[in-house]
């Protein structure tokens, strides 16, 4: 909503004014937390971060997610938050 008020006002205004804005928000919201998860389990497999790497070393597992929770909250702002 942040984003709508601050670089897309027509559209913010547009969908307040319709009584939208909460039902796009929603919408947006299960897009980009499913995609969000869909990233994170990809880049898991591909990165070798797994159970065993917790167990044997949790630094270096909690770096690796803390990593690719970046990498993945980045990707779903490009993809789904900026380009509404």
């Amino acid at each position: 909503m942040d984003y709508l008020k601050k670089h897309r006002k027509v559209l913010y205004h547009s969908l307040l004014t319709n009584c939208k804005l909460n039902t796009h928000l929603h919408e947006v919201d299960i897009r980009a937390t499913e995609m969000y998860d869909r990233i994170v389990k990809q880049l898991k497999e591909q990165q070798g971060v797994t159970e065993q790497l917790k167990a044997n070393d949790m630094l270096a597992w909690t770096q690796a997610m803390n990593n690719i929770a970046n990498q993945a909250r980045e990707i779903v702002n490009d993809e789904v938050i900026y380009t509404i």
